[in-house]
């Protein structure tokens, strides 16, 4: 996995990075976050929560279409 492709997407990688590093209980976790703490490595959750903000869209064209 790579940079985050939306701010949501972002957020719930910085929300189960939290969790992996012990800084919030994973009990916290729902959804996407949820499932990324536990199929990702720290490392992938680091370089997706990294991406800039700036320039991504609130979701990814992915998620809209499943609406």
């Amino acid at each position: 996995m790579s940079k985050a492709e939306s701010k949501k997407q972002q957020m719930a990688a910085g929300a189960a990075l939290a969790a992996k590093r012990g800084e919030q209980p994973e009990s916290d976790l729902r959804g996407a976050s949820k499932e990324m703490a536990k199929s990702m490595s720290e490392k992938e959750l680091r370089e997706m929560a990294s991406a800039k903000r700036k320039d991504l869209p609130t979701r990814s064209s992915k998620d809209d279409a499943k609406e």
